[in-house]
């Protein structure tokens, strides 16, 4: 077969594993590779014709599957330490993975134990082992075996079972993986709020474990909607599909619904017991929902007497001229300095003093401010309500008092489970709705929201999650049942993405997470839901 990498043609045997096949020139720290455009094991073997691209943690694929290597020995470890536990991966915060037990306090012994247990499991370099079974021998698998690890591929009919096999431990884990457990060069295991982290390197610091940031906001509201979910009986998507084959679509959406409007209730109610709110801040990552979530905030503050006065962030970008630009010496449109700070500043102490102003309108193909003759004048009824990336960094709004200010943090904080060990990621389930959303009402493919995914992610990871923490009140946009809805809309879109644009293999890994979804009928979704902004039909379009 032919083989092109880094530039160079290689001759190799039809069938031998990739790393055999280039093991001259394999980087050291590679952790699996780009096979003509799908994500691939140094063990795959070589098929066809084609080029390579080796992976390793600085690459975003390449630290998945880092992590997803990481929690496998983390697994790994509890299962020896504490083989009758119900341990489970719960969800991520800042460059770590959250996961506890159901059955079993930690302590700090217990995560000194798994840490110590994991290090012993990396020294030895065990070989991590795909073993893939026919339908029929998994049945008879997991009936001689007791264990639901990777069962749920039989529930949805996959045409073929896959386990991850390490000496005697075995687990499904969803993704490729590292070839064996000497690959975790870097990372840590504490204890934190009840159960462990599983710490890594970000891709941008490869090399060392960044300092521990303590997110207790975030994990209070992950750790809220954990909870609501396992008492509903919906923290798996196997319990999910269930309640979908058992036609409790309704209940559902009732209760989903019935979640949002209570927690943005309790918003607008925290909103009017602080008295002298303002200004009301909105910042969250793309497709976290903001404009369903921020009509419904209106009509909760217009029950208390506080009408909403909305003040757009995008008519206050500096003259074109004066916008900063980025390292390829284009204008960087989302740094803070790209907006006029001063203006707006001023504007707003004249606002909260009783004073009339002239609101710009900012031309984005001229890239000057103009002035049409909007005025505003701020009654004693009336709040700003400000939505946009810098939202939560206090210098976007630096004249305003603290007291004044009310910030909400937003975004879809999934913590849905494919099973007890493979969690579904926020971020996908981010992309989905923007897949969905951008390709119903901007008439954008799937191939170019994936082309920019890369860039969005980029400026969320410096203008927004650094300051999310910063938020008064965060508040978690997901649905329970949003991904088997979607299912219907996202993967024609996908599947339509060929297999030579680089973004092929990103778009398989979202069509394999996809099989695991039973399909849901959206008609009985209401028109002022959350999913409304992304599917269609909402009452707050326009």
């Amino acid at each position: 077969m032919k083989i092109v990498y880094d530039n160079k043609a290689y001759d190799v045997k039809e069938g031998i594993a990739l790393r055999d096949a280039l093991s001259d020139v394999v980087p050291k720290n590679a952790i699996a590779a780009r096979y003509n455009n799908e994500i691939s094991s140094l063990n795959g073997p070589i098929d066809k014709d084609g080029k390579i691209e080796f992976l390793d943690r600085t690459t975003k694929d390449g630290r998945d599957i880092y992590i997803r290597g990481l929690l496998y020995l983390t697994c790994m470890a509890v299962e020896r330490l504490y083989p009758h536990s119900k341990f489970k991966v719960d969800y991520q915060l800042s460059n770590a993975m959250f996961c506890d037990f159901d059955d079993m306090e930690v302590t700090d012994e217990v995560a000194i134990n798994i840490k110590t247990e994991m290090d012993k499991i990396i020294r030895s370099n065990i070989p991590i082992i795909k073993k893939i079974m026919t339908p029929e021998e998994a049945e008879k698998f997991y009936k001689d075996e007791d264990s639901v690890r990777g069962k749920l591929q039989l529930n949805v009919g996959k045409e073929k079972v896959s386990l991850y096999y390490c000496e005697e431990y075995f687990n499904y884990f969803y993704g490729t993986m590292p070839i064996s457990t000497g690959f975790a060069e870097i990372y840590d295991i504490s204890k934190y709020h009840g159960g462990i982290l599983v710490r890594y390197p970000s891709t941008t610091e490869p090399n060392y474990l960044p300092k521990l940031v303590d997110s207790l906001k975030l994990a209070s509201a992950l750790n809220e909607y954990d909870e609501i979910y396992k008492i509903l009986g919906v923290n798996t998507v196997y319990k999910l599909n269930k309640k979908i084959r058992e036609g409790k679509e309704k209940e559902l959406i009732l209760f989903s619904e019935a979640l949002h409007e209570k927690k943005i209730a309790e918003i607008a109610e925290k909103i009017k017991e602080r008295g002298n709110v303002r200004m009301v801040l909105i910042a969250g990552p793309s497709s976290s929902g903001k404009t369903t979530f921020a009509g419904k905030l209106g009509m909760g503050l217009r029950v208390h007497g506080i009408k909403p006065v909305t003040i757009s962030v995008d008519n206050y970008f500096v003259e074109r001229e004066n916008n900063p630009k980025d390292e390829k010496g284009e204008y960087d449109f989302e740094r803070i300095e790209a907006l006029d700070l001063d203006l707006l500043n001023n504007q707003l102490v004249k606002l909260l003093n009783g004073e009339e102003v002239s609101l710009p309108t900012f031309d984005f193909k001229t890239g000057h401010k103009q002035y049409l003759g909007n005025k505003l004048k701020l009654e004693k009824d009336q709040v700003i309500v400000m939505e946009g990336i810098h939202c939560l960094n206090d210098r976007l709004t630096s004249l305003i008092p603290p007291e004044n200010k009310f910030k909400i943090y937003i975004s879809d904080l999934t913590v849905l489970n494919i099973d007890y060990y493979n969690r579904i990621s926020t971020t996908d389930t981010r992309l989905i709705r923007r897949i969905v959303r951008d390709n119903n009402f901007r008439n954008y493919t799937a191939l170019h929201t994936l082309n920019m995914w890369y860039s969005v992610n980029r400026g969320e990871q410096k203008y927004i999650f650094p300051y999310q923490e910063e938020a008064d009140i965060m508040f978690n946009s997901s649905i329970i049942y949003e991904i088997s809805v979607l299912k219907k809309y996202a993967v024609p879109l996908l599947q339509e993405i060929p297999n030579t644009e680089p973004v092929y293999s990103e778009a398989r890994r979202l069509l394999a997470m996809f099989q695991y979804f039973d399909d849901m009928d959206d008609s009985l979704i209401p028109n002022n839901s959350l999913i409304r902004e992304f599917i269609g039909g909402s009452i707050f379009e326009g």
